[in-house]
């Protein structure tokens, strides 16, 4: 059995992400999703390394930037749980994840006052 995730993204002149757009039919999401960012890591189990795509559109603000961040950082704490059930380093990804959101909406205050 397959199952696929169709990722689209449109670039606009000057070949950045104009648009994200992406479904999982066989997981059911039939329909295109629009998206403004998107972070894929892939392990390549042969050369020991990950690979990464990172992409947002200009419409992504910094704000929601931090948000995604946060909401991914914290996410990978669950996991990494339950991957390695290492309840210790989990705990400590998500302190870093909180940490990291406040740090990031401090600064953006900050700049926004300045």
């Amino acid at each position: 059995m397959k199952s696929n995730i169709n990722i689209e993204v449109q670039l606009d002149e000057d070949k950045m992400p104009e648009t994200i757009e992406w479904n999982a039919p066989g997981g059911g999401v039939d329909d295109m999703q629009k998206s403004k960012a998107l972070l894929l890591s892939l392990w390549d189990g042969d050369e020991k390394s990950a690979l990464r795509i990172d992409l947002w559109t200009k419409k992504m603000m910094v704000d929601e930037m931090n948000d995604f961040f946060y909401q991914t950082l914290y996410g990978l704490s669950d996991t990494y749980l339950r991957a390695t059930r290492n309840e210790e380093l989990a705990k400590d990804l998500k302190q870093f994840a909180k940490d990291f959101l406040k740090k990031a909406s401090d600064a953006l205050e900050k700049e926004e006052q300045g």
